[in-house]
């Protein structure tokens, strides 16, 4: 029996400020680098983000996004003809990236951050990922609150889809994410990985995205620092790949692709 793992999307955030990696590839050549580094790991999808989504972070404006992240889309699209993203909530910077030659759109906004969105997504005929968040980055975790966690994500996610299709989104090119850490407590994120499955079940591919996140240090209080939290991560993608993710989206991609291949080969032989 051949067991399918999830495909595994390569964080590279070229900013200043992002949680785990911010400044370390925030010029055109630092960014192919570590891009083609990333591939070389075993990504199946790069995912190029130019505004910092962590906690408390500031908006970019929308010139100087597209600055940061269209060069670097451009430079690896040259070299590589596997799927690119753009970690964008802004409709201007998913077209210059498209026109770059990114071909998925992840919007943590669910495409609400514009009134247009969900038409530009079905005019570029990109891939989207829909993810939930309770209110916006500089405010998400002040208190987020909720009465069943997972089925109000699913129904919110589930709503966004149609909203999608609706406007003339494939269904096939619709993704969803849970959005973890984006207005949620620890609790939450937990019960929100224990239920992909309810996620799943609404016949979507399913994208998790928990490395390095703060509830790993949750968890494990000696990880203050994003770097120190690859063990957590690592189990949050085995668990999302158990729980029906199919694509996981982190930082460490050559120790996930290993984790991933050998789990894959003891379900296989079981």
């Amino acid at each position: 029996m051949t067991h399918v793992r999830p495909r595994v999307m390569g964080i590279l955030n070229v900013t200043p400020d992002s949680f785990s990696d911010g400044g370390a590839y925030d010029s055109v050549e630092a960014g192919l680098t570590q891009a083609m580094k990333l591939i070389g790991d075993g990504a199946d999808i790069l995912d190029i983000g130019g505004e910092s989504t962590r906690p408390g972070a500031e908006p970019v404006e929308v010139h100087e996004e597209i600055a940061r992240t269209a060069p670097v889309i451009a430079a690896v699209h040259a070299r590589w003809n596997g799927p690119i993203s753009i970690d964008t909530m802004k409709p201007e910077v998913a077209r210059a990236a498209v026109a770059a030659g990114a071909t998925i759109w992840n919007d943590v906004t669910a495409l609400t951050y514009a009134p247009d969105g969900p038409d530009l997504a079905a005019e570029l005929r990109c891939e989207v990922v829909l993810m939930h968040m309770l209110g916006e980055p500089r405010s998400m975790q002040v208190e987020p609150r909720y009465g069943n966690v997972v089925a109000e994500v699913r129904d919110y996610l589930a709503a966004r889809a149609e909203a999608a299709m609706a406007a003339g989104v494939a269904r096939s090119r619709i993704t969803l994410d849970p959005g973890i850490g984006f207005g949620k407590t620890i609790e939450h994120n937990l019960a929100l990985i224990a239920g992909l499955g309810t996620l799943a079940e609404l016949g979507f591919p399913v994208l998790l995205g928990a490395s390095r996140k703060r509830m790993v240090r949750n968890i494990d209080p000696s990880a203050t620092e994003a770097d120190d939290r690859l063990g957590g991560s690592i189990a949050l993608a085995l668990e999302g790949a158990r729980r029906g993710a199919t694509i996981v989206r982190v930082h460490d991609v050559r120790e996930t692709v290993q984790a991933l291949a050998v789990q894959a080969a003891v379900q296989a032989a079981g």
